[in-house]
């Protein structure tokens, strides 16, 4: 009876085998890692700046300016 492999190392295998005789998934993968890239790392550069950092020095200035947006009420 042969010996059982860790469970972790048969799934990392199973998917190591699946993605190495893969053809056109290769190409998938590739064109959903490029969608990735630009929506979590460019759309945050240019649409999410981060304003508290730029508009305020100090950690105590940017939790004053949130805790004072939070509890004033217009």
């Amino acid at each position: 009876m042969e010996k059982k492999k860790n469970i972790f190392l048969r799934a990392f295998n199973f998917y190591y085998e699946g993605f190495r005789s893969m053809t056109i998934g290769k190409t998938l993968w590739a064109i959903i890692l490029i969608k990735l890239f630009i929506m979590f790392v460019i759309l945050k550069i240019f649409f999410f700046p981060n304003i508290l950092k730029r508009d305020f020095k100090t950690d105590e200035e940017r939790s004053n300016h949130v805790i004072e947006q939070l509890t004033n009420q217009k």
